[in-house]
């Protein structure tokens, strides 16, 4: 079982290091954003900070999308939860992207 957490955590940090901050053209793993990683079952919950307090909302909202996005496309996570912290927007951000549709479960 520990194996198995190990091989999934690459492979989630190999997703994580294709996103890049859309501003600097630099990926998030390389900038250091990712604070925290925790996964529990089948859920996942990532904590991040972006580059600066005021960095453009729209970067914002679009790296934490990408994360909730490429982690729900490997095998053996069925749901991703994105906590970005230190910026004005922190909370509609956290909204957006945790409300948004996750095409591994069948709407209600």
């Amino acid at each position: 079982m520990a194996q198995d957490i190990k091989q999934l955590r690459v492979q989630i940090f190999d997703e994580l290091s294709k996103i890049v901050d859309p501003e600097i053209n630099t990926s998030i793993t390389e900038l250091e954003l990712i604070d925290e990683v925790d996964i529990n079952n089948s859920n996942v919950k990532v904590d991040l900070h972006l580059t600066s307090p005021f960095c453009p909302a729209v970067f914002g909202f679009k790296i934490c999308q990408d994360v909730h996005d490429y982690l729900l496309k490997i095998d053996g996570i069925d749901d991703v939860k994105v906590n970005v912290s230190n910026h004005f927007m922190a909370e509609a951000i956290n909204n957006q992207v945790n409300n948004s549709p996750n095409p591994k479960k069948p709407k209600t």
